[in-house]
């Protein structure tokens, strides 16, 4: 196996519906990636926690992809390209009643302006 394929598992479920850190502590995030190898659901660069890139560079786990609905696209940290992968896993994303930013009952009201947005 090379380049970017050993580093994809496409008979790996993901994790769940959403950032696995966020659930443990309680915060939020505005969007989820999916890392190909293990499942792991972090949240996105522009989230508070940063949890998906802190995922990457804690296992050495080299390529994730949206765990947004109808995003297909897949992210290679040590080429720092988007390219296209094989099918993973069901499910592709989180729940289509999953608001974004979400959870939503712990989305705070002044969410953009934490951001930066």
């Amino acid at each position: 196996m090379t380049g970017v394929d050993q580093y994809i598992k496409p008979d790996v479920p993901p994790s769940g519906p959403g950032c696995v850190e966020c659930e443990q502590s309680g915060s939020w995030w505005l969007h989820l990636r999916r890392c190909t190898f293990c499942g792991h659901i972090g949240c996105c660069d522009d989230s508070l926690n940063t949890h998906a890139t802190k995922h990457v560079h804690a296992t050495g786990h080299q390529v994730i992809c949206s765990y947004e609905p109808d995003e297909v696209w897949f992210w290679d940290y040590a080429t720092e390209t988007m390219f296209d992968g094989p099918t993973l896993h069901a499910p592709h994303s989180h729940p289509r009643s999953q608001t974004v930013p979400g959870p939503e009952e712990r989305v705070p009201s002044d969410w953009q302006r934490l951001l930066g947005a």
